[in-house]
C-alpha cells in the first residue's frame, strides 16, 4: 500500500513537472495564438491558431506579434530599422525609394494613415502593416506607430488549426 502511494505521488510530481516546463516552453520560447480580426487576410484567417518564436532575428516580411494597449497584434514587418517608407495614394509601399514587391496583398489600400510620410524606422523599432490594407489598424495609424522591439511577441513560425492549412504560412 505504501509502495503505491509512493509510486502515484511519483507519477502526479512528474506530471506536474512537465505540465509546469510545457507551460513555461508555451510562454516564453512558443507562445501560442488565435487570429482576430481579419488583418491578415488572407495570410491568416480569423480563428486560426498560430505559433510564435522568440528565437531568431526579425527581419523584413516576418509576421509578428506584439502588445498593444493590453492586447496583442498580428501584422507582418514591412520596415526594418535603417529603412526609409513612404505610401503612394494607391497604397503601394515605396521602401527606400523602390516599390515593395508583396505577393501577400490582394488589394493595396492607403488605409487610414494618420503618421507623417515619409518616415525613416530608427533601431530596434519597425514599420508593421497587415495584409488586408484596406482594415488594418497598424504602424499607419499614429496611435500604433513603430513598433518599438521590447513589445514583441514573437515572430510566427506555425499555424497548427485549422488542420487543413497546418504549416508555415
Amino acid at each position: 500500500m505504501l509502495e503505491t502511494r509512493k509510486a502515484i505521488l511519483g507519477a502526479v510530481k512528474t506530471l506536474l513537472i512537465f505540465a509546469a516546463a510545457a507551460v513555461l516552453i508555451s510562454m516564453l520560447l512558443l507562445p501560442v495564438l488565435r487570429v482576430q480580426k481579419g488583418s491578415m487576410n488572407p495570410t491568416l484567417e480569423d480563428g486560426e491558431i498560430v505559433v510564435f518564436t522568440t528565437a531568431g532575428k526579425i527581419k523584413r516580411g516576418d509576421i509578428i506579434a506584439f502588445h498593444y494597449n493590453n492586447q496583442v497584434l498580428i501584422k507582418r514587418v514591412i520596415a526594418i530599422a535603417g529603412d526609409r517608407l513612404d505610401l503612394n495614394e494607391d497604397g503601394t509601399v515605396i521602401l527606400n525609394g523602390s516599390p515593395l514587391y508583396e505577393p501577400y496583398v490582394t488589394e493595396f489600400a492607403v488605409g487610414e494613415c494618420t503618421v507623417t510620410l515619409p518616415v525613416a524606422i530608427p533601431d530596434g523599432q519597425f514599420f508593421v502593416m497587415g495584409d488586408h490594407r484596406a482594415t488594418s489598424v497598424d504602424s499607419r495609424r499614429a496611435e500604433i506607430g513603430l513598433v518599438h522591439q521590447e513589445h514583441v511577441v514573437g515572430k510566427l513560425f506555425l499555424r497548427v488549426w485549422p488542420i487543413n492549412r497546418f504549416g508555415s504560412p
